[in-house]
């Protein structure tokens, strides 16, 4: 699949998922002010700070694909996880810092709740809204995981695409709320006692909150500057081992500039006999095998310097370690 389309495919995914996240936040509102349902408002709450999250990934996107220039060489893909670290925060601060606030407030003020029907045909309308927008995003992480031959859990772990990753966590999260807000609803319903439409509430935003951390961390680490995931650093250690004139690879350094975008460095080995002209040859060759194999791969960078020995143990690494998890 070529950059531009999976770029586009992100766009569409993110596009839909807004469109999607506003359309039931204004229903869930207007449900959730009739029934006077503290688990409906978190859950308009919920949609309003998936709507804003939207937006912020589809800014991500945007301003992540702008091309490199002078005073940015390596291009702005590093910005889009900017955005996306904003858009983890604001699910954090507005959407669980609601939920779990109106919730508490339910359980010890008691309010009654008021028509339950309206509340029971938004949450079914909603569920089968976010299952559009989740069946999206589900039919690109599988698309993309066939072509890096992994399994989709493991792409969706490992992608340093995290727009896509964002709603396809955001649009889980909001079945599973609604579900939680049903449960709540119909007990309170049932019992006449907004204790369990409070917990729901209360749950909806835990929800919430698990789904914003996560989201931060995978944007936090891309920003420092995370790896390429470690069986891609094989494959290219591989590639560059495979070149004739190649002696070893002494080390190799990786880094996800952008969702779309990889920085490969190597301390190269070459062979005793090998001229500068073959050197100059293997650079060439290693440039157009990791980019024909690789288009995400944007540089590539070969030193002819094998790393001294006093240092092989502490800075450099031939390949290097995933950190513990």
């Amino acid at each position: 699949m070529p950059q531009a389309d999976v770029k586009t495919e992100s766009v569409g995914t993110v596009v839909v998922a807004g469109a999607a996240n506003l359309a039931i936040a204004v229903a869930k509102l207007v449900a959730g002010l009739i029934s006077g349902s503290a688990a409906m408002l978190s859950e308009a709450a919920h949609s309003v700070a998936d709507t804003t999250t939207e937006a912020l990934l589809y800014l991500a996107l945007r301003r992540g694909a702008r091309p490199a220039d002078v005073r940015h060489p390596f291009g702005y893909g590093k910005e889009s996880y900017v955005w996306a670290f904003l858009a983890a925060l604001f699910t954090f601060v507005a959407g669980a810092g609601f939920a779990i606030t109106h919730g508490v407030t339910t359980i010890l003020v008691h309010q009654h709740s008021g028509n339950y029907l309206v509340a029971y045909v938004v949450l079914a309308v909603s569920f089968a809204v976010e299952s559009v927008s989740l069946a999206r995003a589900t039919r690109q992480i599988r698309a993309e995981s066939r072509r890096w031959n992994t399994t989709p859990r493991r792409f969706l772990r490992l992608t340093a695409d995290t727009t896509v990753k964002a709603v396809f966590l955001e649009d889980s999260a909001a079945l599973i709320g609604l579900l939680l807000a049903a449960v709540g609803l119909g007990l309170s319903h049932l019992t006449g006692d907004e204790l369990y439409d409070g917990l729901a509430s209360i749950a909806i935003g835990l929800l919430l909150l698990v789904v914003a951390i996560t989201l931060a961390k995978a944007n936090i680490s891309l920003l420092v500057g995370r790896s390429v995931p470690e069986r891609l650093r094989h494959e290219i250690a591989a590639e560059l081992d495979g070149l004739p004139a190649v002696e070893r690879i002494d080390t190799l350094l990786t880094m996800q500039l952008g969702p779309e975008d990889m920085l490969v460095a190597a301390k190269v080995d070459f062979r005793d006999d090998a001229t500068g002209a073959d050197i100059e040859a293997a650079a060439d060759e290693a440039e157009r095998r990791l980019t024909a194999r690789y288009p995400e791969i944007g540089y590539v960078f070969l030193d002819p310097t094998p790393s001294r020995p006093e240092t092989r143990n502490r800075r450099t690494r031939h390949i290097q370690d995933e950190p513990p998890r």
